[in-house]
């Protein structure tokens, strides 16, 4: 269902959050909010890698490091272009720590808005049983979730969506959007 006088209309919007925190689902309802709305989702860039990917890990090689700093960039391409074409973007990626402020560096288009999704490590461990495909592996809930929660500085907007429905979450991202901008 399109928006039609939504304060994020135009803007490239960041989603992050950990893994299994609702990023997928509220990005792609949040980007069919707008009259021509696109999700890019930065961990295709990873899946683009068919042989020599380095994973990430708590403690990340210097190959796993360039490869994720090359999805970020290879991200930002991608939502300027759509950007610059008229859509609203929404860019939906795992980016915590100092990272973070690497990753916001890379978007020029203005309105740049960030959005963090951290529910509580009960509700990530519940939905990411629901999942089909499990994202932690060499990651525990709880080492992720602290990153978030103690490594990265408080940019933009931060839910806990902890009893949110993803309708609930992108009609929070979009009542709250003053709080989510970024200069």
């Amino acid at each position: 269902m399109a928006s039609d006088h939504s304060a994020l209309d135009g803007s490239v919007i960041l989603l992050t959050g950990p893994m299994a925190s609702g990023k997928s689902t509220a990005a792609n309802l949040l980007a069919a909010t707008f009259p021509k709305g696109v999700h890019v989702e930065g961990d295709v860039f990873r899946r683009f890698i068919v042989s020599g990917r380095h994973e990430m890990t708590p403690g990340p090689s210097e190959g796993a490091l360039t490869q994720l700093r090359l999805r970020y960039q290879l991200a930002a391409e991608v939502a300027a272009e759509y950007a610059r074409t008229g859509y609203t973007v929404v860019v939906e990626d795992v980016v915590a720590g100092p990272l973070l402020n690497a990753f916001v560096s890379l978007f020029t288009h203005r309105p740049l808005h960030l959005v963090v999704l951290l529910p509580s490590e009960e509700a990530i461990i519940q939905r990411e049983a629901g999942r089909t495909a499990l994202g932690y592996g060499d990651w525990s809930v709880r080492q992720l979730r602290g990153v978030f929660a103690e490594e990265t500085e408080r940019l933009g907007l931060w839910l806990d969506t902890s009893a949110d429905t993803p309708e609930e979450t992108v009609q929070a991202i979009h009542s709250r959007a003053s709080e989510s901008a970024l200069r």
